[in-house]
């Protein structure tokens, strides 16, 4: 089968990017020197994009230890009390660093929500539907994937959901 191009096609490939073209999905690859800590908004300052398209993949947990992810804009928090009621949970807690690893199959810092490990229900904020387009992880530190939004729900079965909170 022939390769499909992408712009930086330099890049090399993910589970991620392999599950992106699997399933005939266009995207553009965007690398950038990972910053320890510096999260979406650090990717988003170094790409001239806006933070609110940044969208940051958070693996979770709910009261009895099982995995999901959760999709939300790169400046906002998640509220966990919101983000419980809505799913059905009695709480909802990050995962400890090793334990996401785990579930995901990925660094912490460069978890993409395509191909991970182990298959997770996913969430993802409203309002990030409503964009046009997305910068989210692609599957390693220091390299976002721009796509429709649409394609989480659509590829991953992503459940809309209100939990966003301003970054402090």
């Amino acid at each position: 089968m022939a390769k499909k191009s992408h712009k930086n096609d330099h890049v090399s490939e993910t589970p991620a990017t392999q599950m992106l073209q699997a399933h005939s999905v266009a995207f553009t690859g965007h690398a950038y020197e990972y910053l320890e800590h510096g999260g979406a908004l650090h990717s988003a300052q170094v790409l001239g994009l806006d933070p609110f398209t940044v969208v940051k993949t958070l693996v979770m947990q709910d009261q009895d230890g099982k995995p999901l992810l959760v999709l939300m804009h790169g400046n906002r928090k998640v509220s966990t009390k919101n983000l419980a009621r809505q799913i059905g949970a009695k709480s909802v807690e990050p995962c400890q660093v090793e334990v996401a690893q785990r579930h995901s199959g990925y660094l912490v810092g460069g978890t993409s929500p395509f191909g991970t490990r182990k298959a997770m229900p996913v969430y993802i904020e409203e309002s990030i539907l409503a964009l046009p387009k997305i910068a989210i992880n692609g599957g390693r530190r220091g390299f976002l994937v721009g796509i429709d939004p649409q394609v989480c729900v659509t590829l991953l079965g992503a459940k809309s959901v209100q939990c966003a909170l301003n970054e402090q």
